[in-house]
């Protein structure tokens, strides 16, 4: 005879800061609670060389090292991580129950919190797909070091974008910042330190039309002015595109609605249309996509679950 699975309280897709909250905050809530993600614990900020805006380190954090914090105290709490098991699917019975299915096998939650983040966005240009992991990154940290005394160009004008062109400069020879408007979008202070960096070389109000290469590896980038000055070409060794992020949505499409942008409609507390369907983080329809507001918001969501659970 088949032995059905067994049923988790409160299943979580997503081990980011937001699902590793709520982890944290399901476990010391009594429920048997189980965090389901598809690599390493920590979301995008374990690719993050150094946080510098998350309280209670003053002198910042390195990236992959706070993610490891975030799962040791949700798995202090009793929250059961499942590592590299990716969810692809999940539906709804008509008794309540949520079905979450794995390339490998099936299982059943009586409440789920999606917290699946987001993933850089793509330029979308010529040469992009052609020269991907071949001089075209999205991860200073992970492909900087191939970038010794080299050129680079970094793409987007906002905090990521000028954080990682800074840490860049430890690696190249030279780092120019493209951004299509005329000034920056970052912090303030995040500008200052790549104003006064002698390897940084501003070129605003222009925007990137094709990636250039020799076959094998970037060779330069085709610019096009934005005030109508006409085309440039750089020669340099990579590009690194920071110009926003795309939800990870797959798994909500078609199970509760979505935003024009393809972000999960929640209330202030998580809340979705769907009972005892919540969502937190990145993929959510929130103004300001920080770690600080991840880690909140899945204790919402979390808080928001259980209750839905006593209730049930």
């Amino acid at each position: 005879m088949e032995t059905m699975p067994e049923i988790i309280d409160l299943a979580i897709v997503g081990g980011g800061p937001a699902g590793l909250t709520a982890g944290l905050y399901g476990a010391r809530g009594a429920v048997r609670t189980v965090v389901f993600e598809r690599a390493m614990p920590g979301g995008q900020i374990i690719t993050t060389d150094w946080v510098e805006n998350y309280p209670a380190f003053p002198q910042g954090v390195n990236g992959a090292e706070l993610g490891q914090l975030f799962a040791d105290q949700a798995t202090a709490q009793g929250a059961d991580i499942k590592m590299f098991v990716e969810i692809t699917h999940i539906e709804r019975r008509s008794d309540g129950i949520f079905v979450l299915e794995s390339a490998d096998e099936s299982f059943l939650a009586r409440a789920v919190i999606i917290a699946t983040g987001s993933v850089p966005r793509k330029l979308h240009i010529a040469g992009e797909e052609e020269y991907t992991g071949r001089g075209v990154s999205w991860c200073a940290t992970c492909d900087a070091a191939f970038y010794r005394e080299k050129i680079v160009a970094v793409v987007g004008g906002g905090d990521s974008a000028i954080e990682e062109a800074n840490y860049l400069t430890k690696f190249a020879r030279k780092v120019y910042i493209i951004h299509r408007r005329d000034s920056l979008r970052a912090t303030a202070v995040i500008q200052q330190r790549a104003f006064d960096n002698p390897k940084i070389e501003f070129l605003l109000s222009y925007v990137p039309t094709e990636i250039l290469g020799n076959g094998s590896k970037v060779t330069g980038l085709k610019l096009e002015s934005t005030k109508a000055e006409g085309e440039r070409v750089i020669e340099l060794d990579g590009v690194f595109e920071f110009v926003g992020v795309d939800p990870i949505n797959e798994i909500a499409q078609g199970l509760t609605p979505l935003t024009d942008s393809g972000y999960i409609e929640t209330s202030q507390n998580g809340t979705t249309k769907i009972p005892g369907l919540f969502s937190a983080g990145d993929v959510t329809n929130t103004t300001l996509k920080q770690v600080v507001t991840a880690a909140g918001k899945g204790a919402s969501a979390a808080f928001a679950a259980l209750h839905y659970l006593e209730n049930e």
